[in-house]
């Protein structure tokens, strides 16, 4: 999803230093993250598992960005060993020669067709990875289209202060503001514009492997619904984190309407991620805070997160989705 290093309540004094690590931790951040499976092409209610070639494609959410052990290259796209792509292809008893994970970091929906370069190497077009013999392809790429890095490092900027001195102050939500101020929605402008272009790349991946089964993969739960419990975790007051849940689904809805428009199946991860975002108790959490407990990128997927979406891709790909 959407971001990565790419280019990388209590007394005053430990607010005060939580306001230095939320600060620092959103520098760190460079842009990379409820609804049903669906998909036309099936009619089962068990489906056999795909023979043959896997190809996945997408940013760091699907790469796993900051989780070891790091493989393939170039190393700037920060894959992992145990992104969901390779616990997918697990799974699914795939051997490694089937298997083709060219997702990368910091990847939008341009690098699926054009090369894209890390900083540490260039990562070749994606969608130079399918063929005609291609069997299952999952896409997990649009956060960075609309720039949710950006969205959430201004978000810690204009409301850190009123999210630690908390109270009535913690009520406004000076995020919302400046995206809708005007009248003008600038956060579905850029949903919309990225919906244009995750068409015209379904298209491009229909046309180069036209046997495969598509499916794609949402966003997991960032944030939840409501923002109490984020403010000294995030620095983000309860009003803007629940803006911020709002527009992740809004960006799951589209991905969700353009897969079914295509003829490809969506992965809902958001709905099984529940209750495990950045702001929820460490064990049990999928998405790691600015500063992270567990190796992963700040705001992305950890190891279990990875395990989670890899569950609902496999689930969706053996019912038939």
């Amino acid at each position: 999803m959407p971001i990565t290093r790419t280019g990388r309540a209590v007394h005053v004094g430990r607010a005060a230093r939580a306001a230095v690590c939320i600060a620092v931790g959103a520098l760190l951040l460079a842009a990379c993250s409820g609804s049903q499976t669906h998909s036309p092409r099936a009619t089962s209610a068990t489906a056999q598992a795909p023979q043959g070639p896997y190809v996945a494609l997408g940013d760091s959410y699907t790469s796993g960005d900051g989780i070891p052990d790091p493989v393939g290259t170039p190393a700037g796209c920060r894959r992992s060993d145990r992104d969901y792509p390779a616990l997918v292809a697990q799974r699914l008893r795939l051997k490694a020669a089937e298997v083709r994970d060219v997702s990368c970091s910091g990847a939008r929906i341009s690098d699926l067709s054009a090369a894209q370069s890390t900083g540490d190497g260039a990562n070749p077009a994606q969608l130079t990875a399918l063929s005609a013999a291609t069997a299952l392809v999952t896409v997990g790429i649009g956060g960075n289209d609309v720039d949710f890095a950006g969205v959430l490092t201004r978000c810690v900027t204009e409301d850190l202060i009123p999210a630690l001195i908390g109270g009535r102050a913690a009520q406004v939500a000076p995020c919302r503001a400046y995206y809708t101020g005007g009248g003008v929605d600038r956060l579905g402008q850029q949903i919309q514009a990225a919906a244009s272009d995750l068409a015209d790349a379904l298209a491009q991946i229909a046309r180069r492997a036209p046997h495969a089964r598509v499916y794609v993969v949402g966003y997991p739960a960032l944030l939840p619904a409501a923002g109490a419990s984020c403010g000294h975790t995030l620095g983000i007051t309860p009003g803007d984190v629940s803006f911020l849940h709002q527009q992740e689904l809004r960006l799951n809805s589209m991905l969700r309407q353009r897969a079914e428009a295509a003829g490809a199946a969506f992965v809902d991860t958001f709905t099984p991620s529940a209750g495990h975002d950045a702001c929820s108790a460490a064990a049990g959490r999928w998405i790691e805070p600015l500063l992270p407990d567990s190796p992963a990128a700040p705001l992305h997927p950890n190891a279990r997160g990875e395990q989670g979406m890899a569950e609902a891709v496999v689930r969706a790909v053996m019912h038939g989705a």
